[in-house]
C-alpha cells in the first residue's frame, strides 16, 4: 500500500508538479501511512521488549 502510494505520489509530482494540490494531498496520504507504519512498528517493538523482561 505505501509502495503503491509513493509511485502514485512520483507520477502526480512529474505530470502535476510538486506543489499542485492533488500532489500534496497525496503526499500526505502517504505521510500518514508511513507515520501509522511507524506507529505499528514501535508498538510491536516495545511490546516484544516488554515480553522479554
Amino acid at each position: 500500500m505505501i509502495e503503491k502510494k509513493r509511485e502514485v505520489l512520483l507520477c502526480l509530482g512529474k505530470t502535476y508538479g510538486l506543489t499542485a494540490n492533488v500532489t500534496v494531498q497525496c503526499s500526505q496520504e502517504l505521510d500518514h501511512l508511513l507515520n501509522v507504519f511507524d506507529r505499528v512498528n514501535t508498538d510491536n517493538l516495545r511490546n516484544a521488549y516488554v515480553k522479554q523482561a
